[in-house]
């Protein structure tokens, strides 16, 4: 039982080395970040409902791993092939492109989500 617990704490540990290591190294995460507090901030002064953190949650969850993915695609390419090969750039262009569809789709939800409410505050603010 203590072999276990120790396993799962080194499994998290290794974990949040992943994630300080994207947090250090990739500029993408910086706006990730950001963006995140930013969405979060919004949803908590719209007071939006609990299904809508729920999709909002998966959102920026979907972003963050997109970019972990790719920031692991890219290590790895470039340790198979440290020397430019096309098909070493079609991994890397691929693998960004999948987070600029999640990033893509994490607009299009809050927009979704956050338009009609933020259009309602904005305009009872606005009529004054």
């Amino acid at each position: 039982m203590i072999e276990f617990l120790r396993s799962r704490a080194r499994s998290f540990h290794y974990a949040f080395e992943g994630w300080w290591y994207v947090i250090r190294t990739q500029q993408n995460a910086w706006l990730h970040a950001v963006v995140s507090v930013v969405v979060v901030i919004v949803g908590l002064w719209l007071q939006i409902t609990a299904r809508d953190w729920a999709v909002i949650i998966l959102a920026i969850a979907m972003v963050w791993a997109a970019e972990f993915f790719n920031t692991a695609l890219e290590a790895i390419v470039d340790l198979a092939s440290p020397q430019q090969n096309h098909l070493a750039k079609v991994g890397k262009d691929v693998g960004a492109a999948a987070v600029l569809i999640a990033a893509a789709a994490s607009v299009l939800v809050g927009l979704l989500i956050f338009g009609p409410p933020l259009w309602e505050k904005l305009r009872w603010i606005l009529a004054f």
